[in-house]
């Protein structure tokens, strides 16, 4: 798929259908002049549904379908028939779409299972016929109910990608080579900040016909959680990731502050962030001697108390089996 047909934030205009008028008809056939009331109630209105599909990655699908609409209820029929239902409505979306009201911004549900299947918009019920308002006093009604209206409303689709593990870095950090040296997904990779444009995804192939799911998230600035850069449009995608990938490049200024700051950014994103394990990744070791990765470990042992961390070169292949050994271990403890 390719970064432009990534889309996870639609907004789309959903309306349920009406439900169908009771009726008013009174039993009329041969020898028989004054029969009683045998209307029929109305249908319902369809309803608008959202079902979750595992085969979808992205919103794209729903980039134009701006209005979406249920049918209406049909009308009671006589000898107390009723109205056919209105034709509902499905609309499928991929695992880990949240979905909010457009005008309170409040969530209203999120889809999270293949096949999960949630009403976004209720079916107006279909009115009584006027069977149901026969009495001893009033024994031929002439009068049925209305159906009752159908929900019209506007929503926000957000997706929140699906990952065992999320790769978090600076722009250039090289999350976009890792992902490719270790998954078969074939990101966008140059030279240049801001190479990613959209969280790509791809399938680690593990020992025994086992895998896990790994997500490159385009590159955090200070500020992100602000909203600078590209702020709060990648960062709900790091919410559902299990385990975080923190990739700093060996030749930062600074490894430790590097990694302060994007753990900072999450936490004042979202606190709840800190609770995910952690694992920090020395990128583009290769260019590091003997003499200086241990000056290096030697350093991160004295301030990193709780977090592994891991060296490796993804161009030149080093460390990549022990960093799937140490996520596997980490995603199945």
């Amino acid at each position: 798929m390719t970064e432009g047909n990534f889309v996870d934030y639609v907004k789309i205009y959903v309306q349920s259908g009406k439900g169908g008028r009771g009726s008013t008809h009174l039993h009329r056939e041969k020898f028989i002049e004054k029969g009683g009331p045998d209307g029929g109630d109305g249908g319902r209105g369809g309803h608008v549904y959202l079902v979750g599909n595992k085969e979808l990655w992205t919103l794209f699908h729903l980039k134009f379908a701006r209005h979406i609409k249920a049918t209406h209820g049909g009308d009671g029929g006589s000898d107390r028939s009723t109205g056919a239902d209105g034709e509902d409505k499905f609309i499928e979306v991929p695992l880990g779409t949240v979905v909010r009201d457009k005008e309170t911004n409040e969530i209203l549900f999120e889809i999270t299972e293949h096949g999960e299947k949630k009403i976004v918009a209720l079916g107006g019920k279909g009115g009584l016929g006027n069977w149901h308002f026969r009495s001893s006093t009033n024994q031929t009604p002439r009068y049925a109910q209305p159906g009752l209206q159908g929900e019209e409303k506007d929503i926000i689709l957000e997706l929140k990608v699906l990952a065992d593990v999320g790769l978090v870095g600076f722009p250039n950090a090289g999350k976009s080579t890792l992902l490719s040296v270790m998954t078969s997904a074939k990101p966008k990779i140059a030279d240049y900040p801001f190479t990613t444009l959209k969280p790509n995804l791809g399938i680690v192939q593990y020992r025994d016909f086992r895998s896990f799911v790994m997500a490159d998230i385009p590159g955090i600035i200070e500020g992100a959680a602000e909203g600078k850069g590209l702020g709060h449009y990648f960062l709900r995608h790091i919410e559902r990731n299990s385990t975080l990938l923190f990739l700093v490049p060996a030749d930062a200024p600074d490894i430790r502050k590097e990694y302060d700051i994007l753990v900072n950014e999450l936490e004042k994103y979202n606190p709840e962030m800190l609770d995910k394990q952690r694992l920090l990744v020395i990128s583009k070791s290769d260019m590091l001697d003997d003499e200086l990765k241990a000056e290096l470990k030697k350093e991160l042992d004295k301030t990193l108390k709780k977090v592994p961390y891991l060296f490796i070169s993804s161009v030149a292949q080093q460390g990549l089996v022990e960093l799937k050994d140490k996520l596997w271990q980490m995603l199945n403890p």
